[in-house]
């Protein structure tokens, strides 16, 4: 079955929290999609993921690389999965995927300061539950430290 994670982001951006969860995933075996919802977006994220921080970087690539398919983190804008993904992160708002069912899990970073972004959170939190997806729902404490909310 599809575990479906929401993590409400406040106070936080997608630059500061995505990379982490990559590295995590990474260390499962995890090969990965992230999903944005523009080229210019997924430029962005190309660029941080290389840079994010001094003593290592998240091996990976975009859609258009010829080497997509080799690629552990694939960054992308459409619903394809052109690595093989067992993971797909959604970002700005990137809708859940036809094929959600096809992925070990699923994770949507929504940012909760905005207001279309919660309603779009709630309305895929309703099609997972509705789709029988395991949907648990994570928000960072005051140390920043996720925490699995009821």
């Amino acid at each position: 079955m599809t575990e479906v994670l929401f993590y409400h982001l406040q106070n936080m951006t997608v630059e500061n929290v995505l990379p982490p969860l990559l590295e995590k995933s990474l260390e499962r075996g995890w090969r990965v999609v992230v999903q944005s919802t523009s080229e210019e977006r997924a430029d962005a994220l190309d660029a941080h993921l290389w840079t994010y921080r001094d003593d290592s970087f998240l091996p990976h690539a975009t859609w258009r690389g010829n080497d997509a398919a080799d690629q552990p983190i694939v960054l992308a804008i459409k619903e394809d999965n052109p690595n093989g993904a067992h993971v797909r992160f959604l970002v700005d708002n990137a809708a859940l995927p036809q094929d959600a069912q096809g992925y070990e899990r699923m994770v949507l970073l929504f940012n909760g300061d905005d207001p279309d972004a919660l309603a779009l959170a709630r309305s895929a939190w309703t099609d997972c539950k509705a789709r029988g997806f395991d949907v648990t729902y994570w928000q960072a404490d005051e140390r920043g430290r996720w925490q699995r909310r009821n």
